[in-house]
């Protein structure tokens, strides 16, 4: 489904006037998240592009979530214990990986 956006903006024309401009754009949205959004735009009251524009305004106001690397215990988890030789494996004993590589950066 496409949907079409419009974003108002302020444009200072004149010291004193303002003229409110609007930006037209068409986004591809999956059929099924269209009549979800259509369907919650008709329960609120509101017409689906305030919908949109109050979902995108939440987004970009919200601060950015960063995401941490994976730990070396967890890329490593599936692999513990992969190989028997009857030793036991120093990867499946936390104790033993507690601050590895994370002083990596420092020492190059």
């Amino acid at each position: 489904m496409l949907l079409a956006l419009v974003v108002p903006r302020t444009i200072n024309m004149v010291s004193r006037f303002y003229v409110r401009m609007t930006m037209k754009t068409t986004v591809e949205v999956p059929d099924d998240l269209y009549r979800r959004a259509k369907a919650e735009a008709a329960l609120r009251g509101r017409k689906l592009k305030d919908l949109v524009e109050e979902g995108l305004r939440l987004v970009l106001e919200s601060p950015r979530r960063t995401r941490r690397p994976p730990s070396l215990a967890g890329l490593m988890k599936r692999a513990r214990g992969a190989i028997d030789s009857g030793v036991p494996d120093l990867a499946s004993n936390p104790k033993h990986l507690a601050g590895f590589g994370r002083d990596a950066r420092r020492d190059r």
